[in-house]
């Protein structure tokens, strides 16, 4: 009798354990994924790091379990395809980023077999979202991008599917910070003395009070 208990005790302390450690692990990924927009370009991604990225999409939920997404990796070979074609730092035009020499060199292009729906977009947040993560898990980072000349880069790179998302992928070369704020402030991100700053909403005035 007290064999079981004590036994039992032990699985409940080590299931706890395990719960409490994949939360912390996770919430350290949230914070380190970060829109990153400065990488050092003496750093290749390899193919197989952006495989295990793309492999993600197998593993995620779906909208209809529709699957429409298909991804194209690019290396350091091809970045320059990209490079031409996407906009980053809108929020920030006089600082021109990214700074020269500090360019991503690797890309996940993101397309749609269907036309753009709610759907897609749904399925868009959840694999850009995972497959970020899944780069800052190996050491990496990246940034979604979203303004980018779509038929400019579909010719570019013949996809033969319409890009939605452009992935940036790499080794990031910047310091970004979270900075709690309250809701009605300005949410613009900035920068000061080199470190990035973006606002975040206090997570008390998230939530609906019942």
């Amino acid at each position: 009798m007290a064999d079981n208990y004590l036994e039992k005790k032990m699985e409940d302390y080590a299931r706890q354990q395990t719960v409490h450690r994949r939360a912390a692990s996770l919430r350290r990924l949230l914070r380190a994924n970060r829109s990153y927009r400065g990488y050092d370009t003496t750093f290749k991604v390899r193919e197989d790091q952006l495989r295990r990225i793309i492999e993600v999409a197998t593993l995620v939920p779906s909208a209809r379990n529709q699957q429409v997404l298909r991804f194209r990796p690019v290396l350091d070979d091809e970045a320059d395809k990209v490079l031409k074609h996407i906009r980053l730092g809108g929020a920030l035009p006089e600082l021109k980023l990214p700074f020269a020499g500090t360019e991503p060199r690797a890309f996940v292009v993101v397309c749609s077999t269907v036309e753009e729906s709610k759907y897609v977009d749904i399925d868009l947040g959840i694999v850009a979202q995972s497959m970020l993560l899944q780069a800052v898990e190996i050491g990496l980072g990246g940034i979604c991008i979203g303004a980018f000349d779509h038929a400019a880069l579909r010719d570019e790179l013949a996809l033969p599917l319409e890009p939605c998302l452009v992935l940036a992928i790499g080794r990031p070369k910047e310091h970004i910070e979270l900075v709690e704020c309250s809701e009605g402030a300005p949410l613009n991100y900035y920068r000061e003395e080199g470190v990035h700053y973006v606002p975040k909403i206090k997570a008390d005035e998230l939530i609906i009070k019942r």
